[in-house]
């Protein structure tokens, strides 16, 4: 198996591989997702929250976190279908954790789509719980 990485996200670097990416495994149908939006609004954070998961100088792995100071949030965890079964989305995933509890995060929650519910076995060996709620949403026009 070839070495993998994990580090942060380098708009210069990443950003083509990680928008390619993330049309693979996501497919994002509405604009508010549309990779490009996403990957320019994360970076005006600021907030070193965005890591790739690289293999070869070839991004095959993504996973976004949040936190606004009370929950840390997990998003767009993404790993390509050939390197999948390598741990990279468990180290992604330890990753981020360990950056979030480094800012004070006690809780970090995380949503999966209704259709994708075979990942929550990949969650629930990290530790993750369903915790029954109703998520609510509310979209604006993207500018």
């Amino acid at each position: 198996m070839s070495n993998i990485s994990i580090g942060s996200f380098i708009n210069s670097l990443h950003r083509e591989e990680v928008v390619r990416l993330w049309h693979t495994i996501f497919g994002y149908g509405t604009a508010h997702n549309e990779p490009s939006l996403v990957i320019d609004q994360k970076l005006a954070m600021d907030d070193d929250l965005f890591y790739v998961a690289v293999c070869e100088e070839k991004v095959v792995g993504t996973l976004m976190a949040g936190y606004d100071g009370h929950r840390g949030w997990l998003y767009s965890l993404a790993v390509l279908p050939d390197y999948r079964h390598r741990d990279i989305g468990s180290n992604l995933v330890r990753h981020a954790e360990q950056a979030l509890t480094r800012k004070g995060c006690l809780k970090i929650n995380l949503q999966i789509m209704e259709g994708n519910e075979g990942v929550q076995a990949f969650y629930a060996s990290l530790g993750y719980a369903v915790e029954v709620r109703v998520s609510m949403g509310k979209r604006f026009p993207v500018k």
